[in-house]
């Protein structure tokens, strides 16, 4: 039976947490959830806080609504970026190689898949998929750049 562990640490300007389940695609999958999940979280809440302050008031129902568009986009943004992670990873493990070629495939998986998941039009998961594929290609160029 996997047994998972948690840790972190906090040093200035980066926050590390590390999960360890005891699987390598587990791990990556769950720490690009967590990590993205957050972001969209802090996303949605800067968000609401710029709507309620814009208002000028702020009610009980406005903060349920925050706290549930705060959920809401982070378990979606979460579980894309979870996917996309462990799609990465087996076509990397697949092909033996972690390069760009593997981010794009993985992307495009993920963009199909996410696609597929929300909408049945052929066409859009065709778009879908290739929007992932040059999303995650620019990502891993821009971090070669840097």
């Amino acid at each position: 039976m996997p047994t998972s562990r948690f840790a972190g640490s906090l040093s200035t300007p980066k926050l590390d947490v590390a999960v360890d389940m005891g699987n390598p695609f587990l791990n990556r999958t769950v720490d690009g959830f967590l990590k993205i999940g957050t972001v969209a979280a802090a996303r949605a809440a800067a968000e609401e806080a710029f709507h309620m302050v814009n208002k000028g008031k702020v009610s009980r129902h406005d903060l349920e609504h925050s706290l549930k568009k705060m959920c809401k986009e982070g378990a979606y943004y979460g579980t894309v970026a979870g996917v996309y992670v462990g799609m990465e990873y087996g076509v990397s493990k697949i092909r033996g190689v972690n390069d760009w070629k593997s981010k794009m495939i993985g992307g495009a998986l993920t963009g199909a898949l996410v696609s597929a998941a929300t909408n049945g039009n052929r066409e859009k998961l065709v778009i879908d998929a290739i929007t992932g594929g040059a999303i995650a290609t620019a990502v891993d160029v821009l971090n070669c750049l840097t």
